[in-house]
C-alpha cells in the first residue's frame, strides 16, 4: 500500500502518479488534497507520513511545488526517510543505500516524463542491505 500526498501545487501531478499507479495495479491511500484550493503541506505530509512510519502503508509518494515542504514535513516524522528526488540517479540511490520510504516530487520541478519514471524507479528498487543496514540503523535512531 502506498501513502499518497499533496498540496495544491502537487495536485494535478499526483492525478497522472495516480493514473500510473493504477495501470501497474499498485494499491494506495490518498491522504489529499483533493483540489487545487491552496492548502497547507504538513495537512497532508503528517497523517500519510505517520501511516508510512506506522507501517499501514509499505512507501509514501507525496507531492508539493519543489518537493521541499513536503519532505521537511515528512521528515520530521520519526521512522520516515523521505527523499526529495529529481534525477534517476537520486531515486535509485534513496532505495538502495538509504531505504528511503517516502519519495517526494516537486510538481513546478519536473516534467510530467520525469516524474513518472522517478515513481518507477524508486517503486521498484530494493535495498541493497549490507554496509548501508548500520547507517539506516543510525538514522533510525536520531
Amino acid at each position: 500500500m502506498i501513502a499518497l500526498a499533496c498540496d495544491h501545487g502537487g495536485f494535478e501531478l499526483m492525478g497522472l502518479v495516480k493514473q500510473f499507479l493504477d495501470e501497474h495495479r499498485y494499491k494506495y491511500k490518498e491522504f489529499g488534497t483533493f483540489s487545487t484550493e491552496s492548502v497547507d503541506y504538513p495537512t497532508f505530509a503528517v497523517p500519510a507520513g505517520h501511516a508510512v512510519a506506522e507501517g499501514s502503508c509499505d512507501r509514501g509518494i507525496f507531492i508539493c511545488g519543489t518537493g521541499i515542504g513536503m519532505s521537511i514535513a515528512a521528515n520530521k516524522i520519526p521512522g520516515i526517510r523521505a527523499a526529495l528526488c529529481t534525477t534517476a540517479f537520486m531515486a535509485e540511490m534513496s532505495r538502495c543505500h538509504n531505504d528511503a520510504n517516502v519519495l517526494c516530487l516537486g510538481a513546478r520541478v519536473l516534467d510530467v516524463d520525469a516524474a513518472i519514471m522517478l515513481v518507477r524507479i524508486f517503486l521498484n528498487t530494493g535495498f541493497e542491505g549490507g554496509r548501508h543496514s548500520l547507517r539506516v540503523a543510525m538514522l533510525d535512531k536520531m
